[in-house]
């Protein structure tokens, strides 16, 4: 089995780089998708949730209201570090029981947009960055996704520097260009992760 961490910034062209290679065949891990799970009502996640910041953070509905939560934590670091510790390790449990799962000769991709960020390079056989210049990022992030430009400054703010990226990468993806230059680099990165599993 091959690990695979995969990243990039926000607007970098990530989740496509990340469904082209799951039509190859990798089994992907989206650490995202997973941090939602495990927040759903009815978890023990989102009981510890409410547990830290009170029922505040739930629609009318019962189920965690992200935008309100994100409002409480962002602006405040310590309150940031206590839901990452409440919700890393459980997003770190399942991905490793999805692992699990997966065969000896798999490629398996993990979809870590923080990666960088929180220093997990080194969890991975070799690390994948999808690469955009910011204003590339910048253009998607407005025009594709309809943010306010100053929006998606502050969120690609956030997030690990251009360089921190590239620095952590084993193999980098140029996704500057149109979705048509993607498939063929995305395709001679497979067959470069399949050839290292099949000789793991």
């Amino acid at each position: 089995m091959l690990k695979v961490g995969l990243t990039g910034g926000i607007g970098a062209g990530k989740s496509e780089v990340s469904r082209l290679l799951v039509s190859y065949g990798a089994v992907l891990i989206d650490a995202d998708r997973i941090a939602r799970e495990v927040v759903e009502p009815g978890t023990p996640g989102l009981a510890a949730v409410v547990e830290a910041f009170g029922d505040g953070v739930l629609t009318a509905e019962g189920t965690l209201d992200r935008p309100k939560l994100g409002s409480v934590v962002f602006a405040d670091a310590e309150r940031l570090a206590t839901l990452n510790a409440i919700v890393h390790p459980l997003v770190g449990a399942r991905s490793a029981e999805l692992e699990a799962r997966a065969g000896a000769g798999d490629v398996v991709v993990h979809d870590v947009p923080l990666l960088t960020e929180n220093g997990l390079a080194p969890l991975y056989d070799l690390v994948v960055v999808v690469d955009a210049s910011p204003e590339t990022q910048l253009d998607r992030l407005v025009r594709l996704r309809g943010m306010d430009e100053s929006e998606a400054r502050a969120r690609m703010a956030a997030q690990a520097t251009r360089a921190q990226r590239l620095a952590v990468a084993d193999l980098v993806i140029d996704n500057d260009g149109p979705l048509d230059e993607l498939e063929p680099q995305v395709r001679k990165v497979w067959d470069e992760l399949a050839r290292r599993a099949a000789s793991s």
